[in-house]
């Protein structure tokens, strides 16, 4: 088992949280992901193993790992929220063909934070930035 999965089962279990099978194959499967996946997808990857889990299911512990601060949630233009076990500093590349999302380091920008707070008089506590283009993939077929 994972470290990372470790470390979350340990902290849900802090805040009183049961890890039942089903639990552990959602959060197994997120932090075991890079393709930052949807509900829909996580319940197809799943079903085969829990044929008895429902995707409120899904939704239910999503919201548990969401609240213990245990994964993020990427909500996009397509209605359908992706969610990211991976809680450092990074940002995303999506490609504007397939909707494929990978992840990138870059220093973080929490100047922009702070000209935000300073310009709007917002308390600005997040910030989420974007780059789109096509993925490796896309740029192959669009060339043939």
């Amino acid at each position: 088992m994972s470290t990372r999965i470790e470390h979350a089962m340990e902290k849900l279990k802090k805040t009183g949280v049961r890890m039942t099978p089903q639990r552990h194959a959602i959060l197994s499967y997120l932090v075991d992901s890079k393709k930052h996946p949807s509900v829909d997808e996580i319940y197809r990857d799943l079903e085969g193993n829990f044929p008895s889990m429902s995707v409120a299911t899904i939704y239910n512990n999503l919201k548990v790992f969401l609240e213990a601060g245990l994964v993020r949630e990427l909500p996009y233009g397509d209605g359908a929220s992706r969610f990211d076990a991976e809680m450092s500093d990074h940002y995303h590349a999506i490609c504007s063909n397939c909707g494929k999302i990978e992840d990138f380091e870059y220093p973080p920008l929490h100047s922009v934070e702070k000209v935000a707070s300073e310009k709007t008089g917002f308390q600005v506590t997040s910030h989420r930035m974007e780059v789109y283009g096509l993925c490796k993939d896309c740029q192959t077929i669009t060339k043939h």
